[in-house]
Order: structure tokens, then C-alpha cells, then sequence
């Protein structure tokens, strides 16, 4: 497997000191699997080019330890027309240059984390093998479990006072803000959320409630008064399990609880985890507001409205709030499956300690859910309740998920493996079984946002008594749910 690795990740696991903790993970999995480092020419001549000649001359010599490519794959037409449409300046041409030479299959993937690198990627159709570090990491972990030798603790409140201040985990934070260690032990009573990886802090998130009267003159344009949530520290390292998401979902879930109007987080935009970052809170409809001041230097500021809209079409920018003129479908899953996939919809039957082990599609909002149901046609923003099947006692209505889109012309397996990558709770070979399960009719997608947790299950009993479905056949299959139906659902589980 030879893998071309973008400029940017070269110069940044090659400086003197580590500046992305990232790259370190990165190239532990690439020496672990043996896949080869490959290393465009472009990238030997720019170190030369934009380095001090000292510096030059030890990268050059760091450079024995990949593999240079000897020739440049002539441009396709393809490419040719991608670039014309798009590249405006020198860096942009390079980077189609090295686009090129996986287009012309030289090299099996690229990584990069550049934003105009994966979206030409995807208008050649080669996005399945241009990586980001953390899309490269889930990769390699689906691929390899037998590899991963250690779990992850969920995620958990920890009092700023019993985290290890000097881990270098925060080495970046003090880097970017001056007098960071004093705001932190300031903190010391107050509480944070925290992921470890094999007892090494990987992820951490503190949020700050702020009404009318907080002061924000530093931030331009200025802020108009309304009840907020600052997203005050946020770092996930790459480790290809969708902390990103995971940690995401945490942030809405406050928001919704303190009812706040608007969620915003200030952010510099120097560091490839930061870049991460912004692209992911990008997906989820925070949008570009303006600059905060401060004596560190101006931090770029997003902003997420969260008034009560939802947009039917791109359901991720107005997560997560739910439609009310789309349909509602009833979706069985059966109980080995229903916590691994949903964790915030836990039983009180159930151990929490049974669902330690961190998998991608147990993190991640966006999941999967593949079914045979001949009720295929799901549209984006129609929403889903989560039937835990176990009879009419037991079986009980746990969580709304809201249809991202249906993907239902899937011609091999490979393909619905592809498609499920990560977000699914099915491995590789139940996939398959699914797929050989009915050789005339083959399954399909639901691609779906994990939305809310009912506070109370309600029971198939109570919804048949509650004339909120008119029979048990409602639970054999997906099946639409009456909007009046669904609606009462929602009283007697006070979401």
C-alpha cells in the first residue's frame, strides 16, 4: 500500500518540536501496517524552497526515510478540467498534482488535510481514497481490529481540579493562549467532559452557559444581546472513533436543555486539529461571524443560531431539531443491536460498563441503519422512532433519528460496505450475511442523524392501549407513523 503524504504533514511530523500530536498517531499505524511513505517531488523541492537553508538540509536528510517518487503521472483530462474549474493559484495546481497521481492509481491513497484537496477529490470520484488523518485512523481501525490493543472509557465529567494540568495534551493550548495554566487552575471547582485513551487524555470540552448581560466587546461585529453557549475549550486528537461527534452531540444536548438562541465558540485557525474542528462545527451549521480580540491574538468566531428551524433538505445544518411537516416512520432494531448503535438510549436494565469499548458508529451522529423493509422511500428530513424489539411488554420506543438520505441502488457488497463505513453497528461479514439474506432482494440505507433520547420508554402495551399504533404489525417492519400518533408519543416519553 503506498500512501503520498501532503506537504503540510511532512513539515509538521518532521519539525523540531511537535506541533500536531495527530501526525505522531498517523505514522504509528502507517510503520505498524508497513504501508510505504510516499513523498511527492513537488514536496522535497517546496521544503527546499520555504525553508531556512539550515532547515533545508536536515529535512533533506529526513527525506531518506520516505520514498521520493522518481516520475510525475502525465495529467488526465479529468483532472485537467477539475483544476480549470477550480485551482486559482500556484499552491492550488500543486495540489491537483498530487490528486493526479492517485487519479492515475501511482499511489493508493493521499492524506491531507487541505479543504480544496477533498473537494476535488470528490468531483473526480476519488474521495474514497483522499484522506484526512482522522477519516485515514477509522480506516485502518475498521480494517485491523485485531491491531487495537486497548478500550476507551466513555465520555465523562471530571472537575477541571482532578485533570492533569502539565499533560501535554494541553501543550497547544498554552502555546496559543497566554496565561492558559492560570485560567485553568481558576477552574479548578467548575466541570469539563474528558475522553482517555488507554489512561492518556485524548478529548476535552468545557461549555459556559451566558445570558443577556455577558460583555462582548472584544468580539466584532458585536454580539447582540440573547441567552448563549460558549463552547470555552474543545480538543479531540485524531484517533478514527468520531470523538468529534460524539463530543458534538454533547454541546447540543446542552443547548437544548438551557434553551439558550445561539451557541458560538472562538477558535484560532492555525493547527491542523483546529482546521478539523472548524470544518466539523462548518457541517453542523455554524457559520462565520467575525473576531474576538484578545492579548493572545484574534481567534475567529462561529456561530450556530439554534432558534427551533429545521431544514428538511440539509437536516445537520438545524441538528437537532425536527420537521413538522415531513412524515414518521416507526423503525424496529433488535436488542443486541439497539445500545451499541444508540448509547444515549441505554436501558436501566442494562450495564453501562457492557458498552465501554469506543466503536466509531457508537460516537458518531451520522449513522446507518441497513434494512430489507419494502418501505423505501424515506426522504432527508423525515424522522424516525426507534422501536427496541422484545414484545409487547418489553419492546419499547427509545430515541428520533432524522433521515440524512436513502441509498437504495446498491450494486455489490462491497459497495454497502463502503457506504456503511464506520456508521454502522453491523461488522464486515453480517453485512454480508444481510446482503446474501435474500438473493432477489437486495437491502438498503438509511443514512440518519441520531437526534434524542426518550426521558420515558414507553412500552408496545402502552402505544396499543394508547391507540398510537393500531396494531403489533406496526413494529414488524418500518412502518409510517401517523402525525397526531407521533406527536402523543412525544408527550408521554417528555422529551
Amino acid at each position: 500500500m503506498k500512501i503520498l503524504l501532503d506537504t503540510n504533514i511532512i513539515i509538521h511530523r518532521e519539525a523540531s518540536k511537535i506541533v500536531n500530536n495527530d501526525i505522531g498517531i498517523l505514522f504509528y499505524w502507517l510503520d505498524k501496517l508497513h504501508y510505504a511513505k510516499v513523498v511527492h517531488p513537488l514536496t522535497a523541492r517546496e521544503l527546499n524552497r520555504n525553508l531556512n537553508p539550515e532547515t533545508a538540509k536536515t529535512m533533506q536528510v529526513k527525506l531518506a526515510n520516505y520514498e521520493v517518487l522518481k516520475t510525475e503521472a502525465p495529467a488526465n483530462d479529468p483532472v485537467k478540467k477539475v483544476s480549470d474549474a477550480i485551482d486559482k493559484v500556484p499552491n492550488d495546481f500543486d495540489d491537483t498534482r498530487l490528486l493526479n497521481e492517485v487519479f492515475s492509481d501511482r499511489v493508493d491513497i493521499l492524506i491531507s488535510e487541505d479543504k480544496k484537496i477533498h473537494t476535488k477529490a470528490r468531483m473526480l470520484g476519488i474521495s474514497d481514497r483522499v484522506f484526512r488523518i482522522d477519516g485515514f485512523l477509522e480506516k485502518v481501525l475498521a480494517e485491523n481490529p485485531e491491531l487495537v490493543d486497548y478500550k476507551v472509557l466513555a465520555v465523562k465529567k471530571e472537575y477541571f481540579g482532578n485533570i492533569d494540568l502539565p499533560d501535554q495534551f494541553f501543550d497547544s493550548f498554552r502555546a496559543d493562549y497566554i496565561g492558559f495554566d492560570k485560567w485553568f487552575n481558576s477552574k479548578a471547582n467548575e466541570i469539563a467532559y474528558v475522553c482517555y485513551h488507554a489512561n492518556i487524555l485524548s478529548a476535552f470540552l468545557y461549555i459556559k452557559r451566558e445570558d443577556e448581560n455577558e460583555n462582548y466587546q472584544n468580539i466584532s461585529p458585536h454580539f447582540s444581546p440573547m441567552k448563549r453557549l460558549k463552547i470555552g475549550t474543545f480538543k479531540v486528537t485524531s484517533n478514527g472513533i468520531k470523538l468529534g461527534e460524539r463530543f458534538l452531540k454533547i454541546i447540543f444536548d446542552n443547548a437544548r436543555q438551557y434553551k439558550v438562541d445561539e451557541i458560538y465558540v472562538t477558535i484560532f485557525d492555525k493547527r491542523p486539529e483546529q482546521l478539523r474542528l472548524i470544518s466539523l462545527l462548518e457541517d453542523y451549521g455554524f457559520k462565520y461571524h467575525g473576531e474576538k480580540n484578545t492579548a493572545s491574538g484574534t481567534e475567529k468566531v462561529y456561530v450556530r443560531d439554534f432558534s427551533k428551524n429545521a431544514n428538511v433538505e440539509h437536516p445537520k445544518l438545524t441538528y437537532p431539531w425536527l420537521s413538522k411537516e415531513t412524515n414518521v416512520y416507526i423503525v424496529p432494531i433488535k436488542p443486541e443491536y439497539h445500545t451499541k448503535l444508540l448509547p444515549d438510549s441505554i436501558l436501566r436494565t442494562e450495564s453501562p460498563m457492557d458498552f465501554v469499548d469506543n466503536e466509531p458508529y457508537r460516537n458518531a451522529i451520522s449513522k446507518v441503519y441497513v434494512s430489507h423493509s419494502r418501505t423505501r422511500s424515506l426522504n432527508p428530513g423525515d424522522i424516525l422512532v426507534f422501536y427496541r424489539s422484545g414484545g409487547i411488554y418489553v419492546g419499547v420506543t427509545t430515541t428520533i433519528g432524522i433521515v440524512e438520505n436513502v441509498v437504495s441502488d446498491i450494486k455489490t457488497t462491497d459497495e454497502l460496505i463502503r457506504i456503511c463505513h464506520k456508521r454502522t453497528v453491523l461488522t464486515e461479514a453480517e453485512l454480508k450475511q444481510n446482503w446474501d439474506r435474500y438473493p432477489g432482494y437486495k437491502p438498503f440505507v438509511i443514512n440518519f442523524l441520531y437526534a434524542f433520547s426518550f426521558v420515558k420508554r414507553i412500552t408496545l402495551k402502552q402505544m396499543l392501549d394508547e391507540g398510537i399504533l393500531p396494531s403489533m404489525d406496526s413494529v414488524k417492519t418500518i412502518t409510517i407513523m401517523d402525525r397526531k400518533a407521533f406527536t402523543e408519543l412525544i408527550t408521554l416519553s417528555k422529551i
